[in-house]
C-alpha cells in the first residue's frame, strides 16, 4: 500500500484535502502528522478518524530527529506539505516562530524526503503548499502570475517566500521532485475563528464589535476550501514536476463588501430586520505591513489540469454561515479552547 504524508491534516484546509483523500484513495494509506497547535483541531475529521486508511501521527516538523526516524520507519512515498503559522497579526508579533515552522520545518521534511528516496524518484513527490501572499501587493489592475517576482511585506509571506525558494532549490540541486502551488484566501467550514469570516460569524451572533482594518478597502480573492482540496489532488496527481500552480477563485471582494455581505445574510438568518448588525463594524488602527490588493490568475491550472471551481461564490458564503450555525459546539469548543480535549480522548496524554 502506497503512504502519503500529510501535514498540518489538522488545520482548515489540511483537515479537508485529508478527507478528501482518505474517502477518494482507500487503497493508499494516508498519515495526518500534526503538532496541534492551537488552530490544530481533530474534531474537524472526526467523521473520518475510524476509516481503516487513515493514521493521525502527534509531532513537530521543526524536530528534524522526529521527522528523520518517522520518514525512516514509514518510507513515505508522498509528501503534501501543509503545516505552517499562517496568521499575519501573530507573525508581527511573533516572527520567530514563523520561521522556524515555516522554513526550518520545511527544510526538515526536504532532507528526510531526500534521504528515504535516495535519488531513486520515481513515483515519488513532495508537494509544498504556499500562498499568494509571497508575491506582495497588487495595484488596482492585474493578478498574480507564476512568474510574479516575490515581494513579501509581512513576516508570515516571508517565511512562506523563503520555504517555497528552499523546495525549488532542493529542486535544482538535488533534483527532487517537487512541485509548488500558491493559493488565494480561503472560506468555509472548519477555519479557525481568528479569521475573518468565522470571528465574524461569531460576533454577529453574540452582538460583538466587528474590528475593521483602515477603511476595509483592502481586496482579497476568496476561494471555497472544498475547491482547494480539489485542485491539490489535481497537482499532486497530475502537475508536473518542479512547476508552481497558482490557485484562485477569481472572486475579489473589498473587506468591507464582504463584511456587509455576511451582516446581510446573517442578519436574515439570525431572523433580525436587515442591517441591525451594521452597529457593530467598528474601525480599528491598519495593521503593519497591510497589503491592498491581491488576485491571482490560475489560467495556467485551468489550461494544463482542467481545474475550475465548482461553487459559486454566493453559494459558497451561504453554505458556509450555515455551517458555522449548524455547528455551534464546535464553535463553542474552538473558542473556549475545549476543543484540545479531542486528542486526549482519543490518544490520551
Amino acid at each position: 500500500m502506497k503512504k502519503i504524508l500529510i501535514t498540518g491534516g489538522a488545520g482548515f484546509i489540511g483537515s479537508h484535502v485529508v478527507r478528501l483523500f482518505v474517502n477518494q484513495y482507500p487503497d493508499v494509506e494516508i498519515h495526518n502528522l500534526d503538532k496541534l497547535t492551537y488552530a490544530g483541531n481533530l474534531e474537524n475529521l472526526s467523521d473520518i478518524d475510524q476509516k481503516p486508511n487513515y493514521r493521525f501521527v502527534k509531532g513537530d516538523i521543526v524536530d528534524a530527529e522526529f521527522i528523520t526516524h518517522l520518514f525512516e520507519q514509514e518510507r513515505y512515498d508522498g509528501v503534501i506539505h501543509l503545516a505552517a503559522e499562517s496568521h499575519v497579526d501573530r507573525s508581527i508579533v511573533n516572527p520567530m516562530e514563523f520561521i522556524f515552522t515555516n522554513v526550518v520545518g520545511t527544510v526538515n521534511l526536504l532532507n528526510a524526503a531526500k534521504n528515504i528516496w535516495k535519488d531513486n524518484y520515481e513515483g515519488k513527490r513532495f508537494y509544498h503548499i504556499s500562498t499568494d501572499e509571497v508575491y506582495g501587493a497588487l495595484g488596482d489592475t492585474g493578478s498574480f502570475k507564476e512568474t510574479t517576482p516575490y515581494s513579501p511585506h509581512s513576516p508570515y509571506s516571508a517565511a512562506k517566500a523563503s520555504s517555497d525558494h528552499f523546495v525549488r532549490a532542493y529542486h535544482d540541486t538535488y533534483g527532487l521532485p517537487t512541485v509548488i502551488s500558491n493559493c488565494s484566501n480561503n472560506y468555509g467550514p472548519n477555519q479557525f475563528p481568528e479569521k475573518l469570516i468565522p470571528l465574524f460569524i461569531n460576533n454577529i451572533k453574540h452582538n460583538k464589535p466587528l474590528p475593521v482594518y483602515g477603511k476595509g478597502i483592502n481586496v482579497r480573492d476568496w476561494l471555497y476550501v472544498v475547491d482547494h482540496a480539489r485542485a491539490i489532488d489535481l497537482i499532486f496527481h497530475k502537475g508536473r514536476t518542479g512547476e508552481t500552480y497558482n490557485i484562485g477563485g477569481n472572486n475579489e471582494w473589498r473587506n468591507i463588501d464582504l463584511i456587509k455581505k455576511l451582516i446581510e445574510i446573517m442578519d436574515r438568518k439570525l431572523g433580525r430586520p436587515e442591517g441591525t448588525s451594521l452597529q457593530l463594524i467598528t474601525y480599528v488602527t491598519d495593521r503593519a505591513g497591510h497589503d491592498l490588493r491581491y488576485a491571482i490568475d490560475a489560467s495556467k491550472l485551468r489550461a494544463e489540469l482542467g481545474w475550475e471551481p465548482s461553487i459559486k461564490f454566493a453559494e459558497g458564503f451561504e453554505k458556509t454561515v450555515d455551517w458555522y450555525l449548524a455547528n455551534e459546539k464546535w464553535l463553542d469548543n474552538v473558542t473556549s479552547g475545549s476543543y484540545q480535549d479531542y486528542y486526549r480522548k482519543m490518544y490520551g496524554e
